[in-house]
């Protein structure tokens, strides 16, 4: 049974912004370099607001060795939160769905992610949302991902990033995490 989405003609920008997929951030372990995941830490309420997904205190978790460790907002500042790039935005660890493609390293932080990057770049028509705001996450993306040239290659990168997504052993990450310095496992 194929899994991937469907390409679409057009692809209407919900305006949704990039905090809206940090709620699950899959990253590499700093333990044993396998896949591990930043979640919001359990037992808090649920987040009602997209500054409350963002500054919401996480949990780093790899189900591999075990390896815990919490993030607090309080503790750690606030301010040192930066979305984008791949490096999840809380331990600043490298982030498990990563390849190279069209000269860049492309990212994501989940498989959300990845579905709603596929539907955009996969459409022939791209409509902004209302209001016509530029910080939507589609609205932000690079260049190099919006072009038509690029479409086929960004689309089997996004493949890529949709399979790395089914695997978690350390010998599985990217090619594309080896620019952090890390040895592979």
């Amino acid at each position: 049974m194929n899994t991937a989405p469907q390409h679409q003609l057009r692809h209407h920008d919900s305006g949704q912004w990039l905090s809206h997929f940090v709620g699950h951030v899959l990253i590499v372990c700093p333990r044993c370099g396998g896949r591990a995941a930043v979640v919001p830490r359990p037992g808090l309420p649920k987040p009602e607001s997209w500054d409350e997904l963002v500054f919401t205190p996480r949990r780093l978790v790899c189900a591999g060795c075990g390896t815990t460790a919490d993030w607090d907002p309080a503790a750690k500042g606030s301010a040192g939160v930066a979305l984008g790039g791949p490096e999840d935005p809380y331990f600043r660890r490298p982030l498990w769905l990563q390849a190279r493609c069209a000269g860049e390293v492309l990212w994501a932080y989940n498989l959300d992610q990845v579905t709603e990057l596929t539907a955009y770049v996969g459409a022939q028509l791209r409509e902004r949302g209302k209001p016509r705001s530029n910080r939507s996450m589609l609205s932000r993306l690079p260049p190099w991902m919006k072009a038509a040239a690029n479409r086929a290659e960004v689309l089997a990168g996004l493949a890529r990033l949709r399979e790395l997504a089914t695997r978690s052993a350390p010998a599985d990450r990217s090619d594309a995490v080896e620019d952090w310095g890390e040895v592979r496992r």
